[in-house]
């Protein structure tokens, strides 16, 4: 890997990260009223997406769906093999429940996108369903076609469950 495809790496990532972070920074000031820094915090979250694709770009990391696909299961794969099992167990010696307890949910998640993932790939190119997903706004669990009644992960009533189609 040359210095520039780290370089281009590392910014991918910072530039990810503060589009996620801006996003919840607008939540947080629209709930207390503060509607003018959320318009801030969303229109400076969409320039960092901006700038995470244009570095993807550059990376020419977006490759064909079989082959993004396959990305996709490989860094599920790994998260939750590898690195969710080596944060929770060092959350348990830390006793630091609510950090135990997000990379739990995300771990469980993680093996369940991998899962997704994988029935997609090999269905790829033959005639497909189009149907919804739904997301439960408090674990990340991701399920076909209709929500559960409660969230097998964490609990929280399927009708809180975000539909994504």
């Amino acid at each position: 890997m040359t210095k520039t495809e780290k370089f281009l790496k590392e910014a991918f990532s910072g530039e990810s990260q503060a589009n996620r972070m801006y996003t919840l920074f607008a939540v947080k000031s629209d709930e207390e009223g503060y509607s003018q820094a959320a318009n801030l915090f969303r229109a400076a979250a969409e320039a960092e997406a901006v700038h995470a694709a244009n570095h993807l770009g550059a990376l020419k990391a977006i490759r064909s769906t079989k082959e993004n696909i396959n990305e996709a299961i490989s860094g599920e794969d790994h998260e939750y093999m590898s690195m969710y099992p080596e944060m929770i167990e060092a959350a348990k010696v830390e006793k630091n429940k609510g950090a135990e307890m997000s990379f739990n949910y995300a771990n469980k998640v993680e093996k369940i996108h991998s899962q997704l993932y994988q029935k997609i790939l090999s269905s790829l190119g033959a005639s497909q369903e189009r149907f919804p997903y739904y997301v439960c706004p408090c674990c990340g669990n991701t399920v076909e076609r209709a929500p559960p009644t409660k969230c097998p992960i964490c609990g929280a009533e399927g009708k809180l469950f975000k539909k994504i189609d």
